[in-house]
């Protein structure tokens, strides 16, 4: 059996969210801290990333003052609990090959210290000594404990109302590891 394992570069690697709320949607970044991928065979057939909740950025605040408190609201209990909980780890459970190096992928997302399981599709395009992952990942935040102004517990928002979904664009560039 041919392994090939591969690990994430961070410094390459980049995490882009979007949260939408009744009056428009705000846009960032977030770092990767690490993550990795094995193929098997040339499939894929496991892989983890990790994201730094403490690097959340938002990108559409201009403001510095205003952009600041936004972030710490972000940290905060209301949504992350970045202090308590640093780290967001995604773990591939099930990677079922299709066509143009496009998977169907099942696996375990974990927020605030809370792991669901989801399904995503995502590309990875390797060659012998790097690997590149492109995948949009849907979540609801409600299922992690992140419940400021959602609907599902709160009425009468009217206008400050955030949606539950929000998006994670994930471009993770991976590196080959010679294990000679």
């Amino acid at each position: 059996m041919d392994t090939k394992n591969f690990k994430v570069n961070s410094e390459n690697s980049l995490v882009e969210w979007t949260g939408r709320k009744v009056t428009g949607a705000h846009n960032g970044t977030i770092e990767v801290k690490e993550g990795n991928f094995t193929f098997e065979n040339n499939i894929l057939s496991s892989g983890k990333f990790v994201i730094n909740t403490r690097s959340i950025k938002i990108l559409d605040i201009d403001d510095s003052e205003t952009n600041a408190q936004f972030a710490n609201h972000l940290a905060s209990d209301d949504f992350f609990n970045s202090d308590q909980f640093p780290d967001a780890v995604f773990e591939i459970r099930h990677a079922e090959p299709g066509e143009n190096n496009f998977y169907h992928v099942t696996g375990n997302l974990t927020i605030k210290g809370i792991t669901h399981s989801l399904e995503t599709t995502l590309q990875i395009v390797k060659t012998n000594n790097a690997a590149v992952l492109d995948t949009k990942i849907v979540i609801d935040r409600t299922k992690f404990n992140i419940k400021f102004r959602s609907s599902n517990f709160f009425s009468n928002l009217g206008d400050t109302l955030i949606f539950n979904n929000f998006d994670l664009n994930v471009h993770l560039v991976a590196d080959a590891i010679n294990l000679n």
